[in-house]
């Protein structure tokens, strides 16, 4: 890939985190960005915003539910960079050997309202992602049939949403350890974080910071020093670890969000 620019690529990128992370790598990353979007009159809208501000990006379509769409990407990334150096998504951030999941401090909430039982499992360091999948299964399926409170999952706001994110807090943990064992020598760090209560349309217009400062961590993350050796399979909010456990002190804002 000597021969090419090199390319970041941001998922979702025509709003919100995903924009505010875009701009973000365009004032910081030496190389091309590229946003996708579902929509095209969104994401044309997207660069253009962005060009406005000086930067440059460019566009390309993106269904990640359509395997087409994703082949053309797949195509147009060989063809005009020789493949890829970062990727960004709805889920995570990948950064040479960076890999960070966008989670939720609500995963935190959602685990301390968790039965005893559903605790243990979700902080236990031997969890495998076969089982892992089963735990997430399983919470379909009681919530489907109107047990799931009976079965030990949380009562609070958002159940869905941050069930979620447990399981995405808990992949992390499972991926970071098998990245430990089996290549050690990659050097790849890669962790969960929460940007905090932004300003989209799920934080709404009271949340307490703007796209662009809901961006800082996990482009913080993505950012680390190549000669770092941490943090590694931890949960971060605002640049710091927080302990992934039931007892752990949770950040004031969430009573002024109302999930508490």
């Amino acid at each position: 890939m000597s021969s090419y620019s090199r390319v970041a690529l941001v998922t979702g990128a025509n709003r919100g985190i995903g924009l505010a992370i875009a701009r973000s790598l365009c004032q910081q990353f030496s190389g091309e960005v590229v946003l996708t979007a579902r929509d095209t009159a969104q994401g044309h809208a997207a660069v253009q915003q962005l060009q406005a501000e000086g930067l440059g990006p460019r566009f390309h379509l993106l269904d990640i539910c359509n395997p087409q769409s994703i082949r053309a990407l797949r195509d147009f990334l060989l063809k005009e960079y020789g493949g890829l150096d970062v990727l960004i998504n709805n889920a995570g951030i990948t950064f040479n050997g960076r890999v960070v999941n966008l989670s939720s401090t609500l995963s935190l909430v959602a685990l301390k309202f968790c039965s005893p039982e559903l605790q243990q499992k979700f902080t236990s360091d031997t969890i495998t992602e076969e089982e892992l999948v089963g735990l997430m299964n399983k919470f379909v399926e009681d919530t489907k049939n109107g047990v799931h409170l009976k079965e030990g999952w949380p009562s609070m706001k958002f159940v869905p949403y941050s069930v979620s994110k447990v399981g995405l807090t808990v992949l992390s943990r499972i991926l970071a350890w098998k990245l430990s064992d089996q290549r050690t020598g990659d050097k790849i760090l890669l962790n969960s974080c929460c940007p905090g209560w932004v300003r989209t349309d799920m934080g709404g217009p009271e949340a307490l910071k703007s796209p662009e400062e809901g961006a800082e961590t996990p482009v913080y993350l993505a950012l680390l020093p190549s000669k770092v050796e941490g943090p590694h399979g931890e949960f971060v909010l605002d640049k710091n670890v927080v302990q992934w456990e039931p007892g752990v002190e949770l950040p004031a804002w969430l009573q002024l969000c109302g999930v508490l």
